[in-house]
């Protein structure tokens, strides 16, 4: 009996066929690195030199700048201004994520591209919008210098800008998660007798309560920490028209670099705040995927 030698020839084809091209390990390295590098230049230290500034002088000092009139009145006018904008915007974004996830029609996609507005103007472009509309010499500015009714350099103006900055976060996080849930629960529960607005809380509402948190988590920081469109209509007048962001600038222009940094440590916290939060949303609605 004779056995058949392997062939050196298709061992070695069989050998390169199976082969893997080997991939130089360190270019993910190298990649991960110059990320970390302009990461670290552009965020980080930046940000970590604003607490270092901050705290140069101890916690005493910090929590004393803190305390001043000046900053407590910026914290309080910042703070009602998301109060009001960021309802306002809540119902602005479910009324238009309903309105165009939920009906087709003509012009859909200028609506959309009116939502999103704000993510291409500038801010201080949309700052100046509103004083070309509602100013002394704006298209409204007589009729409503003839009522007495102030809008701009005072707190409706900055109203006015903070809404217009923060309007699309609400629609743009409600209109996928309601295109992707659909419309066979809510006509099932129309069948079964629901009302409009027993469909929308208990159908609606609970489906796409993550992205409503996500949209509302964003409104909040963006109207809490805007600066451009607000510095052009609000005149930044201490203890009258200067928001959080506003009070920062004219802090440090005004060499009250220790005010200024506490002050910016305080927004930085916000945006701390914001990422987690934001994370953790992210991933219960993954789990929720998953499930």
């Amino acid at each position: 009996m004779t056995v058949d030698k392997p062939s050196f020839h298709s061992t070695t084809e069989t050998n390169t066929s199976t082969a893997k091209p080997k991939q130089k390990s360190w270019i993910p390295a190298l990649l991960i690195g110059i990320a970390i590098a302009y990461l670290a230049l552009i965020q980080y230290i930046p940000a970590l030199n604003v607490f270092i500034q901050a705290f140069s002088k101890g916690v005493g000092p910090f929590l004393s700048n803190l305390s001043r009139p000046a900053f407590l009145h910026a914290a309080w006018l910042t703070l009602i201004l998301a109060v009001i904008a960021v309802p306002l915007n809540t119902v602005f974004g479910l009324c238009a994520a309903w309105a165009i996830a939920r009906h087709k029609f003509p012009g859909r996609a200028v609506v959309l591209s009116i939502i999103d507005l704000p993510f291409s103007i500038s801010p201080v472009v949309a700052g100046l919008m509103i004083v070309l509309l509602y100013g002394r010499n704006g298209w409204f500015g007589p009729w409503l210098q003839a009522h007495d009714i102030k809008i701009i350099f005072a707190f409706p103006g900055m109203v006015l800008a903070t809404a217009f900055v923060s309007m699309p976060f609400v629609a743009r996080e409600v209109i996928p998660v309601l295109e992707e849930f659909g419309k066979d629960q809510e006509e099932a529960a129309r069948i079964l007798g629901a009302k409009d607005w027993q469909v929308f809380w208990r159908v609606t509402l609970p489906s796409i309560r993550w992205g409503l948190l996500y949209g509302l988590i964003l409104t909040n920081a963006r109207a809490m920490g805007e600066f451009g469109a607000v510095s052009v209509v609000s005149g930044n007048i201490a203890d009258q028209t200067q928001s959080l962001p506003l009070f920062v600038e004219d802090a440090y222009k005004q060499y009250e670099t220790e005010a200024a940094f506490s002050a910016a440590v305080l927004l930085a916290l916000l945006a701390v705040v914001t990422l987690v939060l934001k994370e953790i949303l992210e991933r219960k609605t993954r789990i929720k995927d998953v499930d």
